[in-house]
């Protein structure tokens, strides 16, 4: 148990992780088993029924369009739950009532296994729950400390995020086999009843919480000053013109590229040219905002420069429920071991890893005068998810070429992606929150899951482009198959991504926004 020194000399007093944490950990354990449960056959499950009617050379593509734009929502809908929660609900109660929803997804899915129309519903419903609900849990976590205790967030969060893999590993385990024992009623229909246990161990702490109400209307917020900002002059407003410019334009490609890329591709436009624009006259909101929200607000830009960098990884990460599992149908394996199944691996390793990096790989770095900060690890996890690619870039090199071999090759990239997911996500929500301020921590945490959102918006448009003739003969021309190339292109998106995020990072002042007072429980 750690302890805070007190100022008078006495003897320090003990400082244990507050006690309704069990709860919240509780509740995220049984909704990852949830989440992943369903999300771990969901690409199988597409090939193998749901997309029957198409031909067959068509339905792997079409089930990781369905897979990643599934993915897009769950991430884009942060945004909703960020907003709800700092503006009109707090934390606690919109998780618990977009887990309401989330709940009735699951339900669809169950149902409506042999009705698209039934089944897309319960994904977009999930997405709502799921996303929504995302911003706020890890914030709520760190709403249960303050300055007396901050130094027992980090187990904390690693914690949270040791009982995510935890919940992740068995469904992924278990999953496959009931899918292909039980059919999809009952693989869908286990999920959604951890989902609602999920909800009742959430409920079950209602009156332990600390519960940090929602900001009232502030004419200091994020969206006041910038939007002072960018009526400060012309380059600024020029901008944000630009984006909505942008952002119309990708609309309008709606036929050719879908709704959901051009929606997504829109919504970075206005963020990327708005921000560019409000960061170039921000000065000019000094006049009628005080010292402290403008200086507010340029740290949440800054944070969204390093949460762009960030998406690469998110690209290459969530592709290992698509792209990875349609490379291991290729490989040889057991009659009875599911390709889906290698999926077990990442939560496994993350399970090793976290303990291991904390009791030993951080402690001898800085033996030897290499502090492993926050924004050094999540420079070198990039690197490692580059890494993986390049392994399983060689690894489609060689079945192209018609020699198979056996599914344990797959553990290596594996135990470099996982690596990677643990210098940069885990590593990640606890520097998203502390970065934020206090009245902008729930929409803060909306643009970390947002990063994920074009993460997997990238893999759409990788996804789309080589659909065209062009594109096609380009990469014939290399000597390279599609998929081949496909991952030797990510692997490099992620080292230059990691390249432009270590030298964002040199230059990066870190913040500590934790609450100095604690909040009644």
């Amino acid at each position: 148990m750690s302890s805070t020194p007190r100022h008078d000399g006495s003897p320090p007093l003990p400082t244990p992780i507050p006690r309704q944490i069990p709860y919240i950990i509780g509740n995220e354990g049984c909704e990852r088993f949830s989440f992943y449960g369903m999300r771990n056959i969901l690409t199988v499950f597409l090939v193998s029924s749901l997309l029957q009617y198409l031909p067959e050379g068509d339905r792997a593509g079409a089930a990781k369009d369905v897979f990643h734009t599934f993915v897009i929502g769950v991430y884009f809908f942060p945004l909703l739950g960020g907003w709800l929660a700092d503006r009109f609900w707090g934390k606690y109660h919109t998780i618990f009532w977009l887990s309401l929803v989330y709940c009735a997804g699951q339900l669809c899915l169950a149902l409506f296994v042999t009705s698209r129309t039934g089944f897309y519903t319960g994904l977009c419903l999930i997405a709502i729950g799921s996303g929504g609900i995302k911003p706020c849990v890890s914030a709520f976590v760190g709403d249960q400390f303050d300055q007396t205790n901050k130094h027992r967030a980090k187990v904390v969060f690693d914690a949270f995020y040791w009982i995510i893999n935890f919940g992740s590993f068995f469904a992924s385990l278990l999953m496959p086999i009931f899918l292909r024992s039980l059919g999809p009623a009952v693989a869908f229909g286990i999920p959604g009843a951890l989902m609602f246990v999920s909800t009742v161990v959430l409920w079950s702490g209602r009156r332990r919480y600390v519960l940090v109400p929602p900001a009232p209307p502030d004419p200091h917020s994020f969206l006041r000053v910038a939007q002072t900002a960018l009526a400060a002059g012309r380059p600024g407003l020029g901008l944000a013109a630009a984006g909505a410019v942008a952002a119309l334009v990708a609309l309008w490609f709606i036929p050719s590229f879908g709704f959901v890329v051009c929606c997504c591709t829109a919504l970075v436009a206005v963020i990327a040219f708005g921000g560019a624009g409000v960061a170039l006259q921000l000065e000019g909101a000094r006049s009628r905002h005080p010292a402290e929200a403008v200086e507010g607000v340029r740290t949440v830009l800054r944070v969204l420069v390093l949460f762009a960098l960030v998406t690469p990884f998110w690209s290459l990460f969530d592709q290992k429920a698509s792209t990875w599992v349609l490379q291991a149908d290729a490989m040889t394996k057991p009659h009875w071991f599911q390709s889906s199944q290698m999926q077990a691996l990442n939560p496994l390793l993350v399970m090793l890893l976290i303990p291991f990096n904390n009791l030993v790989l951080y402690p001898a770095l800085k033996r030897y005068g290499l502090e492993p900060t926050a924004l050094r690890r999540m420079t070198a996890g990039i690197v490692c998810s580059g890494l993986a690619w390049i392994v399983v870039g060689g690894m489609q090199v060689v079945l192209d070429g018609g020699q198979a071999f056996a599914i344990t090759w797959q553990v290596l990239p594996y135990a470099l992606l996982t690596l990677g997911e643990v210098l940069v996500s885990a590593t990640g929500l606890e520097f998203a929150y502390s970065q934020a301020p206090q009245a902008m921590k729930g929409a803060l945490m909306s643009f970390w899951n947002l990063s994920v959102t074009v993460g997997n918006l990238w893999v759409l448009v990788v996804n789309a482009s080589v659909k065209n003739a062009a594109v096609t003969r380009f990469i014939g021309s290399t000597g390279f198959g599609v998929t081949a190339f496909q991952m030797f292109f990510f692997a490099a998106f992620a080292f230059a991504a990691a390249l432009a995020f270590g030298l964002v990072a040199r230059s990066y002042r870190v913040v500590d926004h934790y609450r100095h007072t604690a909040v009644k429980a």
